[in-house]
């Protein structure tokens, strides 16, 4: 097996690359069958994004914290590992923005498409889901759409829902909302085209992130499912992502 290595830049995973890479080589990414990602959840979303035109497998292989995303780190039997993986297929958010002047910005997210209030002044943003105008005026700091992957990170910390994979779900999470007070979000169809338009924008403006790549000023933000790309990611059989979101809305 021809393995593709990528270490963040923390001091374990560049230790655990030299010694991965001398017992398994390291195959220039062209020419590999699989991507291995060493850090934690910040560089598997960072290798995800950068290798996307490659269409490969990534097997992750936690060096950081938390790991969510990763399977535990160990440097025997990795081929065998990767062979007998469980694949985890995902599909990013497809974020187009309108910004203040005008101009268009298209970016892809894993996790999660956000937007967020840039002054002291809280957001006003309009929600409409197929066309169809569900809220107004959210008046918030901020509102997020989550893929299920995204749906532990920063969703599940705005008292987002967790949602395990393949349930065709997209949760849909305002971030300390003040009206209308009572609304908590909403989970949408992973085929609904979600349209966040920014009211009085001069005054109240607003940015928007997918994932880590951030916009300023804008004024509308259309997401919806980029159902024409397919990431695979890849974990050891007993411990995949729909294992371990399931076992995180147990956690006390």
């Amino acid at each position: 097996m021809k393995i593709h290595f990528s270490a963040s830049g923390h001091d374990e995973a560049k230790l655990r690359f030299a010694r991965l890479t001398e017992r398994y080589g390291q195959h220039p990414i062209e020419d590999a069958d699989c991507i291995v990602a060493l850090g934690g959840d910040g560089h598997m979303l960072h290798v995800l994004h950068e290798t996307l035109q490659h269409n490969l497998p990534v097997f992750g292989m936690n060096c950081g914290r938390l790991g969510f995303l990763l399977n535990h780190f160990a440097s025997d039997e990795l081929v065998e590992r990767i062979e007998s993986a469980e694949t985890a297929p995902i599909h990013p958010l497809r974020m187009n923005v309108t910004s203040a002047d005008g101009s268009r910005h298209e970016e892809l997210a894993i996790n999660e498409v956000s937007l967020i209030r840039q002054t002291h002044n809280a957001a006003h943003i309009r929600v409409e889901v197929d066309g169809k105008h569900q809220v107004e005026e959210l008046v918030c700091d901020g509102i997020l759409l989550a893929t299920p992957v995204g749906s532990t990170a920063y969703n599940l910390s705005a008292h987002g829902p967790v949602v395990p994979l393949g349930a065709g779900l997209l949760a849909l999470t305002p971030i300390s909302p003040f009206r209308p007070r009572r609304w908590r979000g909403a989970l949408l169809g992973e085929t609904a085209k979600l349209c966040l338009s920014v009211l009085e924008p001069d005054f109240r403006p607003v940015s928007a992130s997918a994932d880590s790549t951030e916009y300023r000023n804008v004024r509308q933000v259309e997401i919806e499912q980029a159902s024409d790309i397919t990431l695979r990611l890849l974990y050891d059989p007993g411990y995949s992502l729909t294992d371990r979101a399931i076992a995180e809305q147990f956690l006390v």
